[in-house]
């Protein structure tokens, strides 16, 4: 099989970034001797041909969206390469192996630190060996991703600033996470593991996507200071190498409160804003998704980073089944209160829980509340007992969807009506006195699930 186009390389969708789940598979199949082809299918078209010619097609499932249209793309490849072994790899591979196996459209799924174990799998086809579907959670040797063969960075989710827009790229200083969020698709793969990243690595991957225009770097690590020394160390030696790049990372509120001495040296380094997962204000829901955080959290590391210049961009999971009517209003009328509009994209307020097979949350006695995995949504179906909630939920999706171009004060203005209808009251307004902080163009996030229009408009362009 080592000959160009045996081996087929697809991602769906990886939130708008150049696709890592394709870069760092290259440089491994490569090492090995393989000349694979690559296609994210976010930005280009299907190559039937290429499907064809593959006896192996290897389709990145990192994020709950990658994996509803990813399971479009095998569909598509069963009938053009009926013979093809098709694998998916990527988080959310092992986490519905069973799923992807009944219907026919997996051969192999591969989680965890998975690249080796691709590598392994066409070897397998090679000497006809056989294997099985594994989660590998061991320390790897990575070689420097290869881009080089991806589309050009300009054509990714850019950077906006009110000085205008930066060309973004993308890297990962570490994966998995040492943290147990029982609603967080991560620890069912990691179970609380973390590896890093070599830095002279990422710092290759960094110098390739400058050279190739890119003036801000976006971490996609899933909490960039599980191991701060590492990240610091990081960020210290990109400052000093790309003067002027900037940079957002995220990083979970118990860390911003433990190491909030680093923080304006953060700042100084560059970095743009930090993203991170407020989830809720409700301290019940906070419990019963184990944040490691209380509702008084979120206003001190406000005011930490606040005190320092650096913006926090917060997420959400305002839609969950123990969300009540006064939790969602106290959360909306608090975004307005802390001036947040400009710093929390309006679909925030919109994102369902979703709950993927050996999720944590089935562990636990509310986990009682969720009923079968839904074989089209792919998540385990849950509705509220609060019918007004159902109702509400349904409301600001497509008040969200609608939004358009309008200013996020106008969106959260809206919402806030909805609610005060449903509750019989007046909805509070609010003034924004800051500036919008600085963005991604691509609004969305790993764990929201996509709307129908949503779902068109992302299609992989099959």
């Amino acid at each position: 099989m080592r000959t160009p186009g045996d081996i087929l390389l697809l991602s769906s969708y990886e939130l708008g970034h150049s696709p890592q789940h394709l870069a760092a598979p290259l440089a491994f199949f490569e090492r090995a001797g393989y000349a694979p082809r690559a296609i994210d299918l976010s930005l280009d078209a299907l190559d039937e041909d290429a499907v064809r010619a593959a006896a192996l097609v290897c389709i990145a499932v990192q994020m709950h969206t990658a994996l509803r249209l990813g399971i479009a793309v095998a569909k598509k490849v069963r009938a053009l390469a009926p013979t093809a072994k098709i694998c998916f790899f990527g988080l959310y591979a092992p986490l519905y192996a069973d799923a992807l196996h009944a219907e026919g459209l997996a051969d192999r799924c591969l989680g965890g630190e998975h690249e080796e174990a691709l590598v392994a799998y066409a070897e397998e086809l090679d000497s006809g060996r056989t294997g099985a579907d594994g989660v590998t959670l061991e320390r790897l040797l990575f070689p420097t991703p290869r881009r080089d063969s991806l589309p050009l960075v300009s054509r990714y989710a850019h950077l906006v600033t009110s000085d205008g827009n930066r060309h973004a790229g993308y890297v990962e200083a570490s994966r998995g996470c040492l943290h147990t969020c029982r609603h967080c698709p991560i620890p069912a793969v990691y179970d609380g593991r973390f590896f890093i990243m070599p830095i002279d690595t990422v710092l290759a991957d960094i110098d390739a996507q400058v050279a190739a225009g890119a003036r801000h770097i976006t971490f996609g690590d899933p909490d960039f200071w599980n191991g701060p020394r590492h990240g610091m160390a990081l960020v210290r030696r990109l400052a000093a190498r790309h003067p002027g790049v900037s940079f957002d990372v995220t990083i979970k509120v118990e860390h911003l409160l433990r190491h909030a001495g680093d923080l304006a040296e953060l700042q100084a380094l560059g970095c743009a804003f930090v993203v991170s997962a407020f989830e809720s204000r409700s301290e019940r829901v906070l419990s019963i998704l184990d944040k490691g955080h209380t509702r008084a959290d979120l206003d001190r590391a406000l005011d930490l980073t606040d005190r320092v210049g650096l913006p926090i961009r917060p997420t959400f999971v305002p839609f969950t089944p123990w969300t009540t009517l006064a939790d969602y209003a106290d959360l909306l009328d608090w975004i307005g209160a802390r001036d947040l509009e400009g710093r929390v994209d309006p679909i925030q307020l919109a994102v369902r829980l979703l709950v993927p097979p050996g999720s944590l949350l089935l562990r636990i006695p509310e986990g009682a509340v969720f009923g079968a995995l839904d074989p089209e949504r792919l998540t385990h179906v849950w509705t509220h007992a609060d019918a007004r909630m159902e109702g509400l939920e349904a409301q600001v999706f497509s008040r969200v969807e609608q939004a358009g171009h309008e200013s996020a004060t106008e969106t959260f203005a809206a919402l806030r009506d909805i609610v005060a209808s449903i509750e019989g009251t007046t909805a509070k307004r609010f003034v924004p006195v800051r500036t919008a902080a600085p963005r991604l163009s691509e609004p969305w996030f790993c764990c929201a699930e996509p709307s129908a229009r949503q779902l068109g408009a992302l299609a992989p362009k099959v």
